[in-house]
């Protein structure tokens, strides 16, 4: 099992959130290319939906990418996500959990990106499970399920 690098970031309400938790939760760190596009808003959705499972379960859910804190905000009031989306602007977050990297070609384009990743961390930092490029469709039902059984 690896743990993830301690770390604060900032995100959205004005917060530096801690990796892991400092409250002793579980974290359920999802990563998503671009805010406001169309798989990356139902993939929040889905997460908004079923945000009281993820608290009841004492796990608190950061939607994590490079897109600026200004646009997270918008992107959070525009959706009420009632959970926090860290702004990992200079991608060191991402970088360190494997999450950059080159993607398969675009109209002939190959370009470095976000390749849409969840990860459940335990509150000593522990990351319990993985999830690599990850479909929408019933993603949170699994990382539910993954939280759910701790």
């Amino acid at each position: 099992m690896s743990k993830v690098q301690t770390t604060s970031c900032k995100a959205t309400s004005n917060l530096d959130v801690s990796i892991p938790d400092s409250e002793g939760r579980n974290i359920v760190l999802y990563f998503y290319p671009k805010d406001a596009t169309s798989g990356c808003t139902l993939e929040g959705q889905d997460f908004r939906d079923n945000h009281d499972v993820f608290v009841n379960a004492n796990t608190v859910v950061y939607g994590v990418s490079k897109d600026s804190l200004i646009s997270h905000e918008k992107f959070k009031e525009d959706q009420s996500f009632p959970f926090e989306l860290i702004a990992d602007e200079d991608g060191s977050l991402c970088e360190s959990l494997g999450v950059w990297q080159l993607k398969p070609p675009k109209n002939g384009e190959q370009k470095m990106g976000i390749v849409r990743s969840t990860f459940l961390i335990d509150p000593q930092g522990n990351i319990i499970k993985h999830w690599d490029a990850v479909k929408v469709p019933g993603h949170v039902d699994e990382v539910l399920s993954a939280v759910t059984s701790l």
